[in-house]
């Protein structure tokens, strides 16, 4: 059976920057979450980040600060090959996670100015496991995530 790592805030855990969740509720979640499908990953919350903490944007220059000014890349970096090394341990080849996230956006990110606008781009973890081959979906997604695990488990 094909396992996906998931976000831990959309599985429902209060691990975003300010203590709360994302928490999806979908039948495709709740069929999945049944068959034991998910691995639950912050890549926070693993990067060594607390909850909660400060909210961090992807800068210009690639780096990560917080509102307040204080650079937290390494803590993201980390947070990104602990997702990656979580896929490789359990043979993952599918991610969902939070759109919008410094960590997890797939497809958009805030611009790093703290003013809400958001860009074209990706975070760290999902940029991470893009480029390891890792499919990555956002919970807008589910649909083609669902196409998605039925192709591979149609390959088995």
């Amino acid at each position: 059976m094909e396992k996906i790592l998931i976000s831990a805030c959309l599985y429902g855990h209060a691990v975003r920057y300010d203590g709360n969740d994302n928490l999806v509720t979908h039948p495709l979640l709740d069929e999945w979450k049944k068959q034991g499908r998910f691995v639950v990953l912050c890549p926070e919350i693993s990067g060594g980040l607390p909850t909660p903490r400060p909210p961090a944007e992807i800068q210009t220059d690639g780096n990560v600060a917080t509102i307040t000014g204080d650079d937290v890349t390494a803590a993201f970096h980390a947070g990104a090959q602990a997702a990656v090394a979580l896929c490789r341990q359990h043979n993952i080849q599918l991610a969902l996670l939070k759109e919008n996230s410094p960590s997890c956006g797939s497809h958009f990110i805030y611009n790093g100015q703290f003013d809400g606008t958001k860009v074209t781009g990706q975070g760290l973890a999902a940029a991470a496991l893009t480029a390891h081959g890792i499919k990555v979906f956002s919970e807008y997604q589910l649909d083609e995530l669902a196409f998605a695990l039925n192709s591979l488990e149609d390959k088995t």
